[in-house]
């Protein structure tokens, strides 16, 4: 199926539920909103995923109680409305020698869009900084960093801090790590 089909049908009502005896349907109408709602197969598929994104697809219709066909649409329709928005491997930061993890709160001088705009996309040139918010209140960006050593985190907040806009920088250094959970959490209800 091509993209355009995808999306149009993730857009769109759709024409029947899986079946044994439905040829093609591209899942059902709770991931057509793409607005939070899935159906329990999706949830499946999504937490199975986060688990372990290397199985193949038939292990993962096994997993989730359907047939690989359905199985690998319903992925695919997931990747086209990038609820899944790519697979990679987590990586143990420390033992690649970066033994440096901290965070940098910046507050900028202007607020322009121009100016958040132009910030974010030096940030996004920072091979150093590994996320990136934007926050409500007094600090404008929390920006996790890692480094080699202390050496080159101080040489890289002197770069920071001599970025245009920025007013000042406050920086703290992560003792250690209680949680570092990379997925989304489906075990939370709605209340």
């Amino acid at each position: 199926m091509d993209a355009a089909r995808a999306k149009a049908a993730l857009e769109s009502k759709p024409v029947a539920r899986y079946t044994r005896t439905t040829l093609f349907c591209v899942a059902t109408s709770d991931i057509r909103d793409m607005r939070g709602r899935f159906d329990a197969i999706d949830l499946k598929i999504l937490a199975e995923l986060q688990a372990d994104g290397r199985m193949t697809n038939v292990e993962l219709a096994r997993r989730v109680g359907i047939s690989a066909p359905p199985c690998l649409r319903r992925v695919r329709a997931l990747e086209e409305a990038d609820v899944i928005r790519g697979y990679r491997a987590l990586l143990d930061e420390r033992r690649l020698g970066f033994e440096v993890t901290a965070f940098a709160m910046v507050q900028l001088a202007g607020n322009s869009e121009a100016d958040l705009a132009a910030f974010e996309a030096r940030v996004r040139d920072w091979p150093q900084v590994r996320e990136c918010h934007m926050l409500s209140g007094e600090v404008d960006f929390m920006l996790k960093c890692v480094a080699k050593d202390l050496t080159s985190f101080q040489s890289f907040v002197i770069e920071l801090t001599s970025a245009r806009n920025v007013k000042t920088v406050k920086t703290a250094l992560a003792l250690g790590q209680t949680k570092n959970e990379a997925s989304a959490p489906f075990d939370i209800t709605e209340s």
